[in-house]
């Protein structure tokens, strides 16, 4: 056998395949991937920094521009950190609101999550499908707080405002048209012997190496570890919802895909749920219009659709934060990137990279 030498290629920093500006430095053998070492950084704003110099409430909009597929989730986590600092507590309608927008929010970014994976192995139709269904959501958003991608609708102590009439009837409408459109993106996608053998076996975590990795989200639970925070560690009013945790079998890029999938229909189910049950009353507690939490600290971290957003908090009791923190999960879940693409093949990481659905706003933050 003749032994060639290795040779470097650099995958990115561009948006078609590598999500945005991530440079994946890849070290081959031939077409045989030796070595995928992420290079991160071409997006970082100091948001974290950014933090020390605005109030609490000033705050709010930077969350948005991380994960900013999901912006409402990035304002739950953020907003509920603090309350459990201060010991807000939050009007039952106001509770709703916030279940029926993250959750909304969660098939939106499923769907872009499908959309870009199906533009990434060249099928751009089912890009088209992915945003076509999701502009149905945005037109909600719209509705609800005047914005189509960066919302800060979720404040201290409830929401900016109470939902316009015309909401729960075009809600209403989109849950009712949903499982067909989800029927029509498996018939599209799912059905495709094509995209099936690109992603089934390829890149396989087992469970105890997505522990390793730190792993969390969907891409944990592909691999067949049942860990998802709103039924572990319910936060809000998970606890009063029927739904079940889509698993994996073999932790492939095909169950990764799989999962995302069966999530929207049980987002759907949270929603058509939370509508029911929706009770009148106000939308805001009484907040101090000029926050200062306690001296102290906190940690709390909600299941969005990358996986688990935490934010840590310092107050040293003065109206700006001392210190913050977020544990992105975009971020952690690239560190299996190396190891996963190795042995594969160049098109291979692509479909990785697709189905770890790491977001790059929120890996550099």
């Amino acid at each position: 056998m003749l032994k060639t030498e290795t040779y470097t290629l650099n995958m990115g920093p561009q948006h078609p395949s590598t999500h945005g500006v991530l440079q994946v430095v890849l070290e081959l053998d031939g077409e045989q991937v030796v070595e995928a070492i992420p290079h991160m950084g071409y997006l970082h704003r100091g948001i974290e920094k950014l933090a020390e110099s605005r109030t609490y409430v000033q705050f709010i909009p930077y969350t948005d521009r991380l994960d900013y597929v999901s912006s409402m989730g990035n304002n739950l986590g953020y907003c509920q950190t603090v309350e459990k600092l201060m010991g807000i507590e939050i009007p039952e309608r106001a509770e709703y609101l916030r279940i029926i927008m993250v959750e909304l929010n969660r098939i939106a970014s499923h769907l872009i999550f499908m959309g870009s994976l199906a533009i990434d192995l060249g099928a751009s139709t089912g890009m088209m499908f992915g945003f076509r269904d999701r502009e149905r959501i945005l037109d909600l958003f719209d509705m609800a707080c005047g914005a189509r991608m960066t919302y800060s609708y979720i404040r201290f102590g409830g929401v900016s405002a109470d939902l316009p009439p015309e909401f729960i009837p075009a809600l209403q409408c989109f849950l009712a048209d949903f499982p067909a459109m989800l029927e029509e993106n498996h018939g599209l996608l799912t059905g495709n012997e094509i995209l099936y053998n690109r992603l089934k076996n390829n890149a396989i975590i087992s469970g105890e190496k997505a522990m390793k990795f730190g792993l969390t989200g969907p891409s944990l639970r592909a691999s067949g570890i049942d860990y998802d925070l709103r039924k572990v560690e319910p936060y809000g009013i998970y606890d009063r919802f029927d739904f079940s945790v889509p698993l994996g079998q073999t932790g492939d890029s095909w169950d990764r895909y799989l999962v995302r999938m069966e999530e929207m229909r049980q987002s759907a189910s949270i929603i058509a749920q939370a509508v029911e049950q929706l009770p009148e009353g106000p939308v805001m507690a009484k907040v101090p219009k000029v926050l200062k939490p306690p001296v102290g600290d906190v940690y709390h971290s909600i299941e969005n659709p990358r996986g688990e957003l935490g934010y840590y908090i310092v107050s040293d009791g003065s109206p700006k934060p001392y210190r913050i923190h977020v544990r992105r999960p975009s971020f952690i879940n690239l560190q299996a990137l190396n190891e996963t693409c190795q042995g594969l093949l160049i098109a291979d990481v692509v479909a990785v990279l697709a189905t770890l659905d790491s977001l790059m706003g929120e890996v550099d933050c």
